[in-house]
């Protein structure tokens, strides 16, 4: 009998942490530092979360049941799936599609991610992409995170979520990606260069490594990544050195470790790839767009 009332009084314990776990969002509070598990079953088919990221976390290989849409108000993120890997620097965000295996560093990073239901998922590409954030995509992602979970579906919250799919529908994709072959034994020798990337790597000492020659290797890489070895150790280069910047790294430092001539060599290609100077993109750093959240 006491075994019976134990299990009672549990049962009603765990229902009262429910209902007020729940409770608070019947009432209008916003999603904030909740994980999706936590809120997944809610019916809504966006759900807009802001977290908050200590600088160099790292959130280890996982996927989610719905699409994320995440998008840094601050910082950079570094994504890599079994397909290859992204940098996502300020001003833009990552598609991640559902169910999509991936592994997420944060260098200073407050985020907002809305997950949105397969069947209601605006993008229909089965890799993540890094997409541009227009100025109006991000104010409704600002706006996102601070409606209730259980917002109006037929006013003005509902209508919110229902644009910020349109936008992110829309949204241009930008050049942030170093794909993944899938040989393994080049796999390992492109993410050892993702991790130590230097521009001058001649494609022959990787040759010689998978016992190629060097015409078979240049063929072999760019049929396993759809990018000639040059092209791709640039764009490893180019997202290391995003990274770099955005933990404050000096430009003369980062043109240094990646092996360019000069400070002027780096620019002259940092330039030519994202159409800004790497000090623009250091200012883009210290200025990016946050907002003080409203109290409910």
């Amino acid at each position: 009998m006491l075994y019976v009332i134990l299990c009672v009084f549990g049962l009603l314990s765990t229902i009262s942490q429910q209902y007020s776990f729940f409770g608070q969002y019947f009432l209008g509070a916003a999603l904030l530092n909740l994980p999706l598990d936590a809120v997944d079953a809610l019916p809504r088919d966006v759900l807009a979360i802001e977290t908050e990221y200590a600088q160099g976390t790292l959130l280890e290989t996982h996927s989610h049941r719905r699409a994320q849409f995440l998008y840094g108000k601050t910082g950079l993120m570094e994504v890599e799936t079994d397909d290859g890997a992204w940098v996502v620097p300020p001003h833009s965000g990552v598609w991640i599609p559902a169910g999509e295996p991936h592994r997420v560093r944060m260098v200073g990073v407050s985020t907002c991610s809305l997950y949105i239901e397969p069947a209601a998922a605006p993008r229909s590409g089965a890799q993540c992409e890094v997409l541009m954030v227009s100025p109006m995509l991000r104010q409704l992602l600002l706006e996102a995170v601070d409606t209730p979970a259980l917002y109006d579906l037929d006013g003005r919250d509902g209508l919110l979520m229902s644009l910020a799919l349109h936008e992110i529908a829309r949204a241009s994709v930008l050049p942030f990606f170093a794909p993944l072959p899938r040989d393994a034994q080049l796999a390992s020798l492109c993410i050892a260069f993702l991790h130590r990337p230097f521009v001058h790597t001649p494609p022959s000492e990787w040759a010689k490594k998978l016992h190629q020659s060097e015409r078979t290797f240049s063929r072999f890489f760019r049929a396993e990544t759809g990018m000639a070895f040059g092209e791709w150790r640039q764009q490893a280069c180019l997202i290391s050195a995003l990274a770099l910047l955005a933990m404050g790294k000096p430009v003369t430092a980062v043109a240094l470790e990646l092996g360019y001539e000069s400070p002027g060599a780096f620019s002259t290609m940092f330039r030519k790839r994202l159409a800004c100077p790497p000090s623009e993109f250091v200012r883009s750093q210290m200025t990016a767009p946050s907002r003080a959240r409203t109290p409910h």
